[in-house]
């Protein structure tokens, strides 16, 4: 690594700035005197770490000494600009203000916040220093990105001091409610200074909800969806500051990676056997603070063994709790709490060659930590209140045997995402308990069920796509605020050929707010236009690309329920890969790995029938110039749609479901739907509305909007419940609360949450 001294001429300026509480390097003094520095391990900097790594940057913050100053000087591909704080700055900005004020607030009063007017002026003053050195640091057009709670008045006092920067903001920690935040005395001056970014991100669909519930109730600002509207001082026009949830992640490759090296296995089955190979090991990673629940973890691991549960000789707790703020006296005093309770679990438990618990008062290095997840049959996270907890996701990372259970608190920003964990509310001893015991004896099939879904969620979502979706989001808000591509309101109504009715527009506006979306489509006569050879559908290229930004974004699943084969879907070439596909009305599912559903090739008993059903019906078509037979993995479909005689084609059809009626003990196994111009028949029995049931169960937390267009789709749009959007395509009865014309409604539907989910815009084709 460089040394300041060595680096006293760098200056170059890069086009993103990085602006947060902290360098990203610590201090290291070798036994010669030298100083160097190195990447330090906090959550900020394993997250930044790939975005830097990539773009480089000049990163503003303080090196971490007080009464320091340093020149600017490079590590790797960063330029480091350090900002100096003296005694008082310490005292008052950080563990004052920022820790014994913000932190406390924000995680829903756990603790009580103290409100210190002295402590507020020198966070104005500090919140300035920072503002004014990254200032001073971005070339012109610039994007600048702020990061937490120690900085949050920055956005306004870059915007006053350099009008042409591009500036996002990220809170890595909650947003409270607006009743909580409203104890804050300068509540609104802290909203107004983070309404200075383009983009303000949140961890969680309800941090972001509760911020804009604040400015609206504080500031007076609007807001449409994610979009809040904020007049400029001189009225004249309205300024979009886009504030969604934008979940951070680990890099998820790095840790499986590490995790799978020969070293790390070694020590991992060191670990187990310097503990003295327990049956059982339970891990516990928390910085030392109240938010983490470490005492509740504690009392139901003692109640456990307690009432004899689990004997004490066949288990390990292994608790690693990170030194914190032990400058701070209620940090002080829960170490002691702590240390006291493991002594008496201990005293109470062990034996002269076994502790029940074993306690780690220090920071871990990676490798140990990978080790350390890797030796560990049960992660257990009982956070009282989390921003995200990026332990869960590295535990999961990690254990590419797919074996290990999560037990996680929820009231982390990662069970929103981490759904198959156990979710516990760590306030309930007796379920926190019972979970822990699930954990402890869930078999290996149902471990790797469970893992196999988990993993694929933090893979899909890793720390690459949170950056890329934060800074694409930071772009496309400048842009269209600088370029004026909406006249008029903006965040209201996106200029659009297509009018949508008031009540499906107000529908959009609360599906947007909801923390997790399945957006799931039809494919024939919704996606895509009906033309008269199925070979020749395709789907509307805005509306692929409006599913496209959907599924990209947090919290948001896309899936495509249709009537033709997944065979046939992909020969349309519309891009399967990361969605949820159910084809053949149900039957086939894709993209759900571990629903209830099985989709192999039909059974000989169901091949039999249908090639007796197919015969049938080969003979009838042949006989019918321009009518067509569709085979699918479990039936076959008899289309008319180019037969010139609307007569004729109604007479074949008739004729088919007759035929079909008339064979016997096949005709009751067999399945019969009409679509538009089109008579299916399936001998495996499935549905629409059953499918759609089989999809949620897996996103039990997800609101659906659905949109079909013909008669097999009622059996989704009945199946939808209170809350949900349904949608039917076209005039037909229907039990829709709402309608659109046609395909290309659809479009401009799904462009529109689009717009109001993540404030960008999918121009009309």
């Amino acid at each position: 690594m460089s040394t300041p001294e060595a680096n006293e001429a760098a200056g170059t300026v890069g086009t993103l700035v990085v602006v947060s509480n902290r360098l990203p390097v610590d201090r290291v003094t070798g036994d010669d005197g030298v100083v160097t520095w190195r990447p330090s391990p906090g959550g900020l900097v394993t997250a930044m770490e790939p975005v830097v790594r990539d773009l480089g940057c000049v990163w503003v913050g303080w090196p971490g000494n007080v009464d320091e100053e340093l020149a600017p000087f490079n590590v790797d591909s960063m330029e480091l600009r350090p900002v100096s704080l003296d005694a008082q700055d310490f005292t008052e900005y950080y563990e004052g203000f920022s820790n014994d004020t913000i932190w406390p607030l924000y995680h829903d009063v756990i603790s009580a916040p103290a409100y210190h007017r002295e402590w507020w002026d020198r966070y104005v003053a500090v919140n300035r220093k920072f503002a004014l050195a990254a200032a001073e640091a971005a070339e012109p057009g610039a994007t600048v990105w702020v990061h937490d709670y120690q900085l949050q008045l920055v956005p306004a006092m870059l915007r006053e001091a350099r009008p042409d920067l591009i500036i996002g903001f990220f809170l890595h920690i909650p947003f409270p409610a607006a009743g909580l935040f409203s104890q804050l005395p300068w509540r609104r001056k802290v909203l107004e200074g983070m309404l200075g970014a383009d983009v303000i991100g949140f961890q969680r669909v309800v941090d972001a909800a509760n911020f804009r519930a604040s400015v609206r109730r504080y500031v007076g600002a609007p807001s449409s969806g994610n979009v809040i509207l904020l007049p400029e001082r001189d009225g004249s026009e309205k300024r979009r500051v886009l504030a969604q949830d934008f979940p951070i992640s680990i890099d998820a490759n790095a840790f499986q990676t590490l995790a799978q090296s020969a070293k790390v296995r070694k020590r991992a089955r060191e670990i187990r056997r310097e503990l003295g190979n327990p049956k059982r090991i339970m891990l516990g990673v928390d910085r030392l603070d109240y938010t983490k629940g470490i005492r509740h973890r504690l009392k139901a691991f003692a109640e456990i063994l307690r009432d004899g549960e689990v004997a004490a000789s066949d288990i390990t707790l292994v608790q690693v709790a990170s030194p914190s703020r032990e400058r701070v006296e209620a940090y002080r005093q829960l170490r002691d709490e702590i240390e006291i309770t493991v002594s008496r679990i201990n005293g109470d438990h062990g034996t002269i060659a076994h502790s029940p618990v074993m306690y780690l008062h220090q920071g871990v290095p990676r490798e140990e930590m990978a080790a350390l997840y890797l030796a560990a049959d049960v992660l257990v996270v009982t956070s009282l209140r989390d921003g995200m907890n990026l332990v869960a996701k590295e535990y999961l990372a990690c254990r590419s045997d797919e074996q290990g259970v999560l037990v996680l608190s929820e009231f982390t920003g990662a069970a929103d995402e981490l759904r198959r964990a156990l979710l516990v509310n760590p306030h309930d001893i007796d379920g926190l308990k019972a979970a822990m015991l699930q954990a402890l004896r869930m078999p290996p099939r149902e471990q790797r069920q469970r893992m196999k879904a988990l993993r694929k969620v933090v893979f899909r979502n890793d720390v690459a796509r949170w950056s890329e979706s934060f800074l694409r989001a930071v772009e496309a808000q400048a842009a269209q605020w600088r370029t004026n591509a909406a006249e008029t309101d903006p965040a209201l109504m996106v200029n659009d050929p297509v009018f949508l009715s008031p009540g499906l527009d107000s529908a959009l506006l609360r599906l947007s707010a909801e923390q997790s979306i399945l957006v799931a489509c039809d494919f024939d006569g919704t996606l895509a236009p009906i033309v008269p050879r199925p070979d020749d559908a395709r789907i509307s290229p805005r509306a692929e690309r409006a599913l496209a930004a959907l599924n990209e974004a947090p919290g948001v699943h896309v899936a495509l329920i249709s009537g033709r084969s997944i065979e046939s879907l992909s020969a349309t070439g519309v891009q399967l890969d990361e969605w949820i596909v159910a084809g053949s009305h149900g039957a086939e599912l894709v993209g759900l790995p571990d629903a209830q559903l099985v989709t192999g090739a039909p059974s000989a008993e169901e091949r039999g029938r249908l090639a007796r059903l197919t015969e049938v019906l080969q003979g009838l078509v042949a006989l019918t110039p321009g009518a067509r037979l569709e085979l699918k993995p479990y039936g076959c479909a008899v289309h008319v749609r180019q037969v010139s005689d609307s007569v004729v084609g109604d007479r074949l059809l008739a004729e088919a479901a007759a035929a079909v009626a008339d064979m016997g003990e096949d005709a009751s196994q067999i399945q019969s739907r009409t679509g538009k111009r089109v008579l299916e028949f399936s001998v495996r029995r499935a549905s629409k509305g059953e499918v759609l049931g089989i999809i949620r169960a897996e996103l039990p937390d997800a609101t659906v909007l659905f949109v079909g267009d013909d008669d097999t789709d009622e059996e989704a749009l009945q199946s939808l419940r209170p809350g949900d959007v349904g949608v039917r395509v076209g005039d037909a009865p229907t039990v829709a609360e709402y309608r659109v014309a046609d395909p290309e409604a659809v479009a401009a539907l799904l462009s529109r949450l689009v717009n109001v989910r993540t404030g960008h815009v999918i121009g009309s084709d």
